[in-house]
């Protein structure tokens, strides 16, 4: 049991004390890149006012807010950390939109859901901090409903070898420097990436990502590399 633990608590000992500036200097760690991603992301899905969007690994909302903003959908957004819902559910209020948006605590390995629940389903920055990639993939079909879009994105690793050298520099170097100009926190952040990043694609790369995703019940699944590669994003319908 400790095994199918220790990732998820990785994330939640990272994240947890930097929620109140996560969006801040996530924005400018990345550049502006971050931002940029999760919209893609968000334009990934097809939903409208009627629709009920669940939104795994929700964070602070961001995806959330912008679900709901470009689609004027309703979210169920689910995180594991207490302190990123918390900061998330101050975002909502203050945007006006607690109406249409509910984050509730849970885990995406074991989401509270009946099975076609939802009409579509975003999850961003989740996989490396499961222990079982592919039994997450399942369980986040197993909430969709048939024909229902799902989009999903991660950092990665550029596979062009200019590119690949310049992000190698800038991850393994820049971002925890300049991390740590910020918090001992953020500097940490950096040092996990560094690390978090190549390894997860070494032992589970894009075409078994994409092939999961397949048998889990999307077929068209497909990904988009974003950045020279620096972010991907996977989505496609159930079938």
């Amino acid at each position: 049991m400790e095994t199918v633990r220790e990732p998820n608590r990785l994330a939640e000992e990272l994240f947890a004390p930097l929620a109140e500036t996560y969006d801040r200097y996530a924005f400018l760690l990345s550049f502006g890149q971050d931002a940029r991603w999760r919209r893609f992301l968000v334009e990934r899905i097809a939903a409208g006012p009627e629709d009920t969007v669940c939104d795994v690994a929700c964070g602070t909302a961001a995806v959330s807010l912008a679900l709901a903003r470009r689609h004027g959908c309703r979210v169920v957004g689910i995180d594991q950390s207490a302190p990123m819902l918390n900061e998330g559910r101050r975002r909502v209020e203050a945007a006006g939109l607690a109406h249409r948006i509910r984050l509730e605590t849970g885990r995406a390995e074991r989401l509270p859901f009946d099975d076609g629940e939802f009409a579509a389903l975003t999850t961003a920055y989740l996989l490396r901090y499961v222990a079982d990639p592919g039994a997450a993939i399942r369980e986040l079909v197993r909430v969709v409903r048939p024909g229902g879009t799902m989009a999903s994105l991660d950092f990665g690793v550029p596979p062009n070898a200019l590119a690949q050298g310049a992000w190698r520099a800038y991850v393994g170097v820049g971002l925890p420097l300049l991390g740590g100009l910020v918090s001992p926190g953020w500097r940490e952040v950096g040092r996990v990436l560094r690390d978090s990043i190549p390894s997860f694609y070494a032992r589970y790369p894009l075409e078994r990502q994409l092939a999961d995703w397949r048998a889990a019940g999307v077929p068209d699944a497909r990904a988009r590399r974003l950045s020279l590669g620096g972010g991907i994003v996977v989505w496609g319908r159930r079938a």
